[in-house]
């Protein structure tokens, strides 16, 4: 449904049109559906041509402007959500409408697509049309509307008493559609300030969803845009970095993360002619991940690349050509560190700490990070010189064995996720504690650490729930011990 109200509302932008309303009805148990413009409208000639199924072939230049493709959209559209539909429009104060009825074609013995011509009587006759007329036409010179009637497609499937439902929560849904794929003709950028449409629903005004996060929050990131010269056009990308949930309000989060949230929403957001027609893919690229899931980047395509793109009747699948695959990889991967930084960045600074002796050890070569129990640690030391033989080995294997098992995937996946908190073990154990304390103490006693510096040394190292009223408890217990 959302797909098909989207192209009818195609025609309406490409006809010049200021005002656009969607207006439906439940109609006890009989539902419409009118999609009603200003546009320039049609003649009764050119009315009857729209009405032919292709009536333009997609090689035909098309104005720069137009946001047609195949010359089926409003047919196509109508008929994948009706069996009636019925264009009237007006065109320099006249009147016109025609009529395809499914089932009239479905019941002509010989076959044929007659379609319905009305007369200014039949239009009289008609008391949905003549309302419809009467309401939005009659104090304009020119306009249209698409009216479909005898809705199956949203109502298949479903029983009688669950169908009124269905078709509130199908319109609700459509409405969250169109106010994303439009958002940038409801509220245009400043120099496109002169083409505004407002688009009304059930005589409630749509409201833009820019997908690209709020434009005043400055932890957005809106990086250079880059251009792709192809057939003597120019291919427009506009990489953004959305806010960390830590810069943003949670209203405004949870607004941008969108109804799949932001691990799917990241990638690629293709616009042909400021209409989106492609959203949150990395068109196989790259893999969504936790790490980039704040990355959205905005494609702006002209209608004259539609072949080249392979951009399918109702506008909803584009392929990019090689040449623009090849440069679209090159710029995901000068943007993908800004957003890894932003998203990664609560991970990353837990494990800085230089004031402190780590247990683990941090190690960057040839922009490969690596973790390693640092077996320079005071303790780890000790437990190894301690040992010999076979013993030594084995313990050398073990720790060696825990450093390569680091599990880092699901580390940086936790410490992204703004859904989890990595839990500190910090102060939950304080016999643990004093334990540790203890058998570091002894440690440092034997790599013949002067007294004097024992309580700072241990204060430098990473114990969890290390303070300094328990390293001085325990210094005062085995400073008064004979043999220590």
């Amino acid at each position: 449904m959302e797909t098909a109200l989207a192209d009818i509302i195609d025609n309406s932008i490409s006809a010049s049109a200021g005002k656009v309303d969607i207006c439906f009805e439940w109609n006890d148990k009989d539902p419409w559906i009118a999609i009603i413009d200003d546009g320039s409208g049609m003649s009764e000639d050119k009315l009857k041509d729209a009405m032919r199924f292709g009536s333009l072939s997609p090689l035909v230049e098309r104005k720069i402007h137009d946001l047609g493709r195949f010359g089926l959209g409003m047919k196509t559209a109508s008929i994948s959500q009706c069996r009636k539909l019925t264009v009237c429009s007006k065109y320099k104060g006249k009147m016109s409408a025609c009529q395809w009825d499914l089932d009239v074609i479905a019941g002509n013995p010989k076959d044929d697509w007659t379609l319905r011509v009305y007369s200014d009587s039949d239009i009289k006759k008609d008391p949905l049309l003549k309302k419809l007329v009467n309401t939005h036409l009659d104090q304009l010179n020119s306009g249209t509307i698409v009216l479909w009637r005898n809705l199956d497609t949203i109502l298949a499937g479903t029983a009688a008493v669950d169908s009124e439902n269905k078709f509130s929560e199908t319109m609700s849904l459509s409405r969250r559609h169109l106010e994303t794929v439009f958002h940038r003709f409801i509220k245009p950028e400043i120099q496109h300030s002169s083409s505004v449409v407002r688009i009304r629903y059930n005589n409630s005004d749509l409201e833009a969803f820019d997908p690209f996060g709020a434009a005043n929050n400055p932890a957005r990131q809106e990086l250079q845009e880059q251009e792709i010269p192809i057939q003597g056009n120019r291919i427009k990308i506009q990489p953004y970095v959305l806010p960390h949930k830590s810069k943003a309000s949670a209203a405004e989060y949870e607004k941008y993360a969108g109804e799949n949230g932001y691990l799917q929403n990241q990638g690629f957001y293709v616009y042909r002619n400021r209409r989106l027609i492609m959203r949150a893919t990395w068109f196989r690229l790259i893999k969504k991940e936790e790490l980039t899931k704040l990355i959205r980047v905005r494609i702006d395509i002209p209608n004259t690349l539609d072949t080249l793109w392979e951009i399918n009747v109702n506008k909803s699948q584009v392929s990019p050509p090689d040449l623009v695959r090849r440069e679209l990889k090159s710029i995901i991967k000068r943007i993908s560190n800004k957003g890894k930084n932003t998203q990664g960045r609560r991970g990353v600074t837990k494990l800085k700490n230089p004031k402190l002796i780590q247990t683990w050890v941090r190690t960057i070569t040839n922009n490969n990070v690596e973790y390693k129990i640092n077996d320079e640690h005071p303790l780890v030391k000790d437990i190894i010189d301690s040992t010999k033989g076979k013993l030594r080995n084995k313990l050398k294997v073990c720790l060696q064995l825990i450093s390569e098992s680091f599990p880092k995937d699901i580390y940086y996946n936790d410490a992204a996720n703004d859904d989890l908190s990595i839990k500190s073990n910090s102060g939950d154990d304080p016999e643990l504690t004093k334990t540790l304390c203890k058998n570091l103490i002894e440690a440092l006693l034997d790599c013949k650490i002067p007294k004097k510096e024992l309580k700072n040394r241990m204060m430098e190292t990473d114990i969890p729930g290390i303070s300094e009223g328990i390293v001085d408890i325990i210094l005062k217990e085995k400073l008064r011990t004979p043999n220590k």
